[in-house]
């Protein structure tokens, strides 16, 4: 939440047991635009935060982005629109 944002928005998630987490931004032509969680983590609430910069530090431009997160086996992806 927000969706859409501008400049920053906030990615919760419930982890129900420890395990590893993969948390990355793609845009829409599948390219790795930012790298947010890469680790193990315990189980519990969990919140990561993007603001719209890619692994570079480069403001991404206007649009629409996946939110692609990988944890115990599961994979769950969210659409999400930047608008500046």
């Amino acid at each position: 939440y927000p969706n859409p944002f501008n400049p920053s928005t906030t990615i919760d998630y419930k982890l129900n047991t420890s395990s590893d987490v993969s948390l990355v931004i793609y845009d829409m032509k599948g390219s790795i635009v930012k790298t947010l969680i890469s680790s193990f983590q315990d189980a519990g609430l969990h919140q990561a935060t993007w603001n719209g910069k890619s692994d570079n530090g480069s403001q991404v431009s206007s649009g629409m982005y996946l939110v692609r997160m990988e944890t115990g086996g599961q994979l769950y992806q969210q659409a999400i629109t930047l608008l500046k």
